[in-house]
């Protein structure tokens, strides 16, 4: 079977996707191979199509036990033989998957890193036929990457026991650093590089200060994506339970996930954000590698992550199936004093916080920029972009640049005031006095008698917290971790002395919650034209299908190979095998109920 074969009788495709071909023919040729594709870039099928055109077993390293079930769940839905071995197997499924294994049966196997450096399990699998070892999330190889994980550097060892089995190292994201230390790191310098555009079109992506950041999730689930499926990340444990609860008291379907939780919680978790349509997970950064549910419609950062890299990974986890999605970041100062501080606190060497502030940074600059989101983020990766990309906050309500030097100054100069009367204060603080309100902290300190009092009551105090922030940012104050206390920088003098001016952008006013029938007409707007009553039917047999079959629902189709039913209303099983994702094994098998459905619908 030739790769192209494979692509439409197995997977049910017309054509390869931008870089999949090339990664394919060189793995074919016995060649070491890195690819860096954007999530839902079809990095899988590199790996997936070689093994079926193969002889013998391709080995597949995955970081993630979950990772492993799902992919093989879905490939045993296209015909494929494929099996994991892992921690979590009974003792008879473990006999039963070495059995296969040595017995040539399997096309592909998943394992975890630890379980194939084990003892004696390399020199068990010597014997047998390996066209390729693939290695999935290969930035948890590089300590550089914002996922390292110790145990994955114990693959060098493939190429010394392995010298003739060509390697694919797969990742969504890594920058030049990271892919020089992930090829140095598996001991396979010879490897052909294949870096595809980052860019992901469906995804819209925004960011916005916190302002009553409860409210400003309500609002953007509300408005972009009411009943979807979402992500939620959160910096800490209590933060992503805090906002589960939030969504569930207004009536949302919200789970938490963090690695404070036991393991058949988040297994059970998972399982329901997978299984189920319109679940949202509010989770730390411990969720979501290897989550392959293609119809999460947006994912919403509440804090900052630690890098452009993490946090373009996690983005990535929306629209997988190509569909209108959202990234949403919720950022503020305490983000950044929290996560500098992790860095200056950290047992790292001196070279690797460099690294790490120069990360956070990138990632801070982003968050405040003026210009095209979708343009800073691909030039991060050193792709070119023209802007504007009319998928990011910027393009679509392009910010208003104002010379803010004069209030810039009033707040440095009761920063600075304020500390000399009495000690340094947080940013709150500040702002009230600026605005003259009549507190009791105020009174304490005396500080109605700064001549900074009152001083900045003719601009509204969400312009003043969004100024505070910048300052912060911008690096002209200081914020203690501890208690977020403000203190001048060096930096700071050149503006109050009139020296430096500061331009800084005007927010834009969020749209006014929609209403049910302006849901729903969104809802439909984003999708393509087809039949929507159609569409929700056959979402309804998938689900009946998934369910009996005790798979996730896409495992069956996909939403987009839905959309497609729905829009061409095949009427022969020919007709439904020209849809996209129907390979001949689903045509077999879903065919028939699937054309009763629609046909039905006509009928009627």
């Amino acid at each position: 079977m030739t790769p192209q074969e494979a692509l439409n009788k197995v997977y049910g495709y017309h054509s390869f996707l931008g870089l999949q071909e090339s990664v394919i023919n060189a793995v074919m040729a016995g060649r070491d191979a890195m690819a860096l594709m954007p999530t839902g870039g079809g990095k899988s099928l590199c790996y997936q199509i070689p093994a079926l055109c193969l002889e013998g077993t391709a080995i597949v390293i995955s970081p993630l036990i979950s990772l492993m079930q799902d992919q093989v769940s879905a490939l045993k839905q296209l015909g494929i033989k494929a099996a994991a071995l892992n921690s979590l197997m009974e003792p008879a499924q473990l006999r039963q998957t070495n059995a296969e294994l040595f017995e040539g049966k399997l096309d592909l196997l998943y394992i975890s890193p630890e379980k194939l450096c084990s003892e004696g399990f390399l020199d068990a699998i010597s014997r047998i036929k390996i066209p390729l070892f693939a290695i999935d999330e290969a930035h948890c190889i590089s300590q550089w990457g914002h996922d390292f994980r110790p145990e994955y550097t114990q693959l060098a060892v493939l190429k010394q026991r392995f010298p003739r089995v060509p390697l694919l190292a797969l990742t969504a994201t890594a920058d030049e650093l990271t892919r020089k230390d992930i090829v140095k790191n598996l001991n396979a310098p010879q490897a052909q590089i294949f870096i595809a555009s980052f860019d992901r079109p469906n995804i819209t992506y925004s960011a916005a200060i916190k302002d009553q950041e409860k409210k400003q999730l309500l609002h953007f689930i509300e408005t972009k994506h009411p009943g979807a499926s979402g992500i939620v990340y959160c910096l800490s444990r209590k933060r992503a339970e805090r906002f589960a609860e939030l969504l569930k008291e207004h009536g949302y379907n919200a789970l938490a996930y963090h690695a404070g939780l036991d393991g058949d919680t988040r297994r059970k978790n998972q399982d329901i954000f997978t299984r189920q349509e319109g679940v949202i997970m509010c989770a730390t950064n411990a969720f979501g590698m290897g989550i392959h549910k293609p119809d999460v419609r947006f994912v919403v950062h509440m804090d900052l992550p630690k890098s452009v890299e993490a946090y373009y990974q996690e983005t990535g986890r929306a629209g997988r199936d190509g569909l209108p999605s959202s990234a949403m970041l919720f950022y503020g100062t305490k983000d950044i004093v929290q996560l500098r501080h992790f860095i200056e606190t950290s047992n790292a060497p001196e070279k690797q916080k460099t690294i790490e502030r120069q990360k956070l940074n990138m990632l801070a600059a982003y968050a405040q920029s003026p210009g095209c989101r979708r343009k800073t983020l691909l030039n991060y990766f050193a792709q070119d972009y023209a802007a504007p990309c009319d998928g990011c906050d910027n393009c679509l309500t392009p910010p208003q640049p104002f010379d803010a030097t004069l209030n810039m100054q009033k707040f440095l100069s009761c920063v600075h005031r304020a500390a000399q009367a009495s000690f340094a204060f947080g940013a709150q603080h500040i702002i009230d006095i600026l605005l003259g309100k009549d507190l009791e902290k105020i009174q304490k300190f005396g500080h109605q008698n700064l001549s900074t009092f009152a001083i900045g009551q003719d601009t509204p105090e969400s312009d003043w917290k969004s100024l505070a922030q910048q300052a912060i940012l911008s690096g002209l104050v200081r914020a203690d971790p501890e208690h977020s206390a403000l203190t001048l920088t060096p930096a700071a003098w050149p503006v109050l002395k009139g020296l430096q001016k500061v331009q800084l952008c005007k927010f834009v006013k969020p749209a006014k919650a929609l209403s049910k029938k302006e849901k729903r007409n969104q809802q439909t707007q984003q999708m393509p034209a087809a039949d929507n009553a159609l569409f929700e039917r056959l979402r309804a047999l998938r689900r009946a299908l998934a369910e009996r079959e005790n798979v996730p629902p896409y495992v069956v189709f996909s939403d987009k190979a839905l959309l497609e039913m729905a829009a061409l209303k095949p009427k022969t099983t020919q007709a439904f095998a020209d849809i996209n994702g129907v390979g001949a094994f689903k045509l077999e098998k879903y065919a028939a109920v699937f054309l009763e459905e629609i046909n039905k619908g006509e009928q009627e």
